[in-house]
This record gives C-alpha cells, sequence and structure tokens, in this order.
C-alpha cells in the first residue's frame, strides 16, 4: 500500500509563511529560505486572479530553488497540490489548541503548525503559550510539528527539546 504522506524526515524543517503583509519583500524572503525549505502560500485577502498569478510566480520561485510549496486556502491552479488547511486532503494543518492537534492528527495531517508559540506581529496581544506549555500541547502527538508564531533559528533551537520538527515565520525571513 502507498504511503499517504510523506516520511517526516523528508518533510522541511523551515517554512515561509505568505501573506500581502509581505509586499515585495516576499522575493527576498523566498532567496533567503535554505534549500529543501517550504512555503505555505496564503495571500488570503488577494483578489482571486492577481491572486492565482502570483501563485505562478512564487510556484516558479520555488522549483527554481527546490522549495517545497503548500497552498493554503482556495485552490490556485490546477493539477495536483500539496494542501494546508483543515479539509480530510490536507498535508499540513494549522492548530491553536491540544483538541485541535489531536483532531487533525486523526484526519490524517502529516505535519501540524502549532501556534502561536511566542508573541507575534500577526496577532498582536494574542496570548502565547510560550515553551512549557507549547512542549505539553504536544507531547505524546504523532505527527511531526512546526513552530509558528514570533520564530526564528534560535527559538526553534530552544524548543527542539520538546521534539518541535521545525518552525515558520514570515518576518524571521523578510
Amino acid at each position: 500500500m502507498p504511503r499517504r504522506h510523506p516520511r517526516p524526515s523528508a518533510l522541511p524543517r523551515r517554512w515561509l509563511m505568505t501573506d500581502e503583509r509581505l509586499g515585495d519583500a516576499l522575493w527576498s524572503a523566498i532567496d533567503a529560505l535554505p534549500r529543501g525549505s517550504g512555503i505555505i502560500f496564503r495571500h488570503y485577502a488577494t483578489a482571486a486572479k492577481a491572486r492565482h498569478a502570483l501563485f505562478v510566480r512564487v510556484r516558479s520561485a520555488a522549483r527554481r530553488r527546490g522549495l517545497v510549496l503548500v497552498v493554503a486556502g482556495p485552490p490556485v491552479g490546477r493539477g495536483p497540490m500539496l494542501r494546508h488547511g483543515r479539509q480530510r486532503d490536507a498535508l499540513t494543518a494549522p492548530v491553536h489548541s491540544r483538541t485541535e492537534a489531536i483532531a487533525a492528527v486523526r484526519m490524517g495531517a502529516a505535519l501540524l503548525f502549532v501556534s502561536p508559540a511566542y508573541p507575534t506581529r500577526s496577532h498582536p496581544g494574542a496570548p502565547a503559550l510560550g515553551p512549557v506549555r507549547f512542549g505539553l500541547m504536544i507531547r505524546g502527538l504523532k505527527a511531526p510539528v512546526i513552530a509558528l508564531g514570533g520564530m526564528d533559528e534560535r527559538r526553534w533551537r530552544a524548543l527542539s527539546r520538546f521534539g518541535v520538527h521545525g518552525w515558520a515565520g514570515i518576518d524571521a525571513w523578510a
């Protein structure tokens, strides 16, 4: 029987989350990603036609740089694509609580994006988990975890003692 999802060791450890806030800094952020990293293409507020055109450019840059590209929100383009979200066919899932994390694993998500680990500009004033609560939240989960929210390489290393597979960010790459 073929595997439904890639092995955890094959999944990127570093991710860029795109959004409109990046503007033209999106291209330097993509260039800053190490080969084999991933991009979660979001741009939810961009009109459908412009979102598709931007996706095509990001997809081209991702292919050229050897990056994994995952689409969040409404599909863009044609053909098979990796999906991010709460759908049953999603490769990745965003989670903000232990209950959501367990539900995502049961639905078959191969990679969990857990947030917010630390305070973040994306959600000003929102309470962050911090290292200890983050570690407790992900303890024993049967899917690799990507830490999100105020993350950078240094903070990822601090969370790695809890078994965190990798990290994602916006500002850290821009």
